[in-house]
């Protein structure tokens, strides 16, 4: 298989001079460990003296600002050189490479928040995980509930109209409920210090056959609650894992690997707000090792719930994050390109590699693996608080 090719260009957002980048990088030395860096005319420099975290980072009043005024930070490398570096078939351990861009953040995400992927959900559900059944039920339920959705506000009084006409038909369901009822859908989707960056290999559960890329916008929250900035995600999706059972989101979600961030968090300031983030085309394309190509994009104007919305969903008076969170906003996107067989749809293969892109947060870029054989997770948080104190950073 070939090397997979970060080109620097394609990773920053296209207004990478006025962007103001913060990632993590492994450095390695005596002793070797994860710093936050700053990205800053494509060289990388270690925050790591002021900041031992992303997530203490983001507690700063202006982090942006703050970046931007330090001085004298130890230079670590041209971004080139470290993004050549990162994919795991061709590193060199005694040079720096990339990592997910938080830490010890929550991992939150927001799901049917959009109709088409709700649809979708619905299908899934009525389908119990058969892949084989999809198409069929994407015709009733397209033709029973059709489009209407798109223009109802959760939980409105219109909301609650369109529920109870679709009760009396039979056509309810819990992703309806979270789709248009008062309730955002939050859940967990992976643990603190798991996410995988741009350039590693992204996991699917070697138990499923039907699954796909999920391309979001990921928010970085503070403790406080306040939104310091956003990165590129992929919540990765077994489909017939949670067809099969609402019950078994956690099994379908949270697996070795399946939580792709990155390439960075871009922090936000005069140049780059959350107005932004409102006004995003997410574009995703995967590119399978046969040849196969699959293209899509998910428009941040047809989100059903504010991205601020959804934060107040997810962290208030009714649930703290200390360390702050990373927030998944959710996608449109819901794949039905047939792969291999006509009506079959579409399903992800050991190989693929999938591009999550938007022009101001750049290119988040990964290829496919089983969960089994991408190595494990091993630095968790208890890693991380022993090797800062060992590097005299705690």
């Amino acid at each position: 298989m070939d090397t997979m090719q970060l080109i620097t260009e394609e990773i920053l957002p296209k207004d990478q001079d006025s962007a103001c980048l913060i990632g993590r990088a492994w450095i390695p030395g005596n002793p070797e460990g994860p710093s936050p860096v700053w990205i800053a005319d494509k060289k990388v420099y270690d925050l790591a003296p002021h900041s031992p975290t992303i997530s203490e980072l983001l507690e700063m009043e202006d982090p942006a600002r703050t970046v931007r005024e330090y001085s004298g930070l130890e230079f670590i490398g041209v971004l080139e050189d470290l993004l050549c570096n990162t994919p795991d078939e061709n590193r060199d351990p005694t040079k720096p490479w990339l990592l997910a861009p938080c830490d010890l953040q929550a991992i939150k995400a927001s799901g049917v928040t959009f109709v088409s992927s709700m649809l979708e959900r619905v299908i899934e559900e009525q389908a119990r995980g058969d892949w084989t059944k999809a198409e069929q039920i994407r015709k009733q339920i397209s033709g029973l509930i059709g489009d209407n959705l798109a223009d109802i506000q959760p939980g409105s009084n219109s909301a609650m109209k369109v529920k109870e006409v679709l009760l009396k038909q039979g056509a309810w369901s819990q992703y309806l409920e979270v789709g248009i009822g008062p309730d955002a859908e939050i859940f967990t989707k992976s643990q603190p210090m798991s996410a995988v960056g741009t350039g590693a290999e992204v996991g699917i559960h070697p138990g499923s056959h039907w699954n796909n890329p999920e391309p979001e916008i990921v928010l970085a929250v503070n403790s406080k609650g306040k939104v310091a900035g956003a990165a590129l995600g992929n919540d990765v999706n077994l489909r017939d894992f949670e067809g099969r059972s609402a019950l078994l989101l956690g099994k379908a979600k949270d697996n070795n690997a399946s939580c792709a961030i990155g390439p960075f968090i871009r922090l936000f300031d005069e140049e780059f707000s959350l107005d932004d983030i409102r006004q995003a085309n997410i574009s995703l394309t995967v590119n399978g090792p046969e040849g196969f190509r699959l293209e899509g994009i998910s428009n941040m104007k047809q989100i059903s719930r504010d991205p601020l919305e959804l934060v107040q969903h997810c962290s208030g008076k009714h649930h703290q994050y200390p360390d702050g969170m990373m927030l998944f906003l959710g996608t449109m996107f819901a794949p039905i390109q047939d792969r291999d067989v006509p009506g079959q749809g579409f399903t992800h293969k050991v190989g693929d590699t999938v591009c999550i892109q938007t022009p101001l947060l750049g290119s988040l870029i990964n290829r496919v693996n089983t969960c089994d054989q991408i190595p494990p997770w091993t630095f968790g948080t208890g890693a991380l608080m022993r090797n800062l104190a060992k590097r005299g950073l705690l």
